[in-house]
Order: C-alpha cells, then structure tokens, then sequence
C-alpha cells in the first residue's frame, strides 16, 4: 500500500474540496468539508477498501492524512 493511493482514496469521499488540498500533510480536519459524516464516511472506506477497522479515537488521535494511512498500513501488517 502507497501513501499516493490511500490519498486519492481518502480525497474520493469529498464532493467539493479541491484535489490539491490533499497530500499526507493535510491537516484533514481542518478541510471546510470535514465534519463528524466525513469522519463515519472515512471509518467506512477504510474499512471496505483495506478490511481494517478505525474508531472514532483513531481518527481523533490523527491530525494529517499521513497519521490515518501509517495506523492503516500498520494494522495490515500486523502491528
């Protein structure tokens, strides 16, 4: 799994935010979109397109993209 492709998947769930304001710094819950459906939303893609599940500590404990797809790769592989 590549940061690039779990970026383009995450920025995939938002209708209106521009798809340059999504890179592994972006602060995603600073995006004007991003409110407590994106977060169900993100929890649900996660776990249909990687078979992982989040929580809402998860994602309270993540501040940019990047965070999201490190706890991702890491409860793919095992850790």
């Amino acid at each position: 799994m590549e940061l690039d492709t779990f970026i383009n998947q995450f920025k995939s769930i938002f209708e209106v935010t521009p798809d340059d304001e999504f890179s592994g710094n972006t602060d995603f819950k600073a995006l004007d979109e991003w409110d407590s459906l994106m977060a169900l939303e993100t929890i649900i893609m996660i776990d249909e397109v990687y078979e992982v599940e989040l929580d809402g500590d998860d994602i309270s404990n993540s501040t940019t993209i990047e965070d999201l797809f490190k706890i991702v790769k890491n409860r793919i592989n095992g850790q």
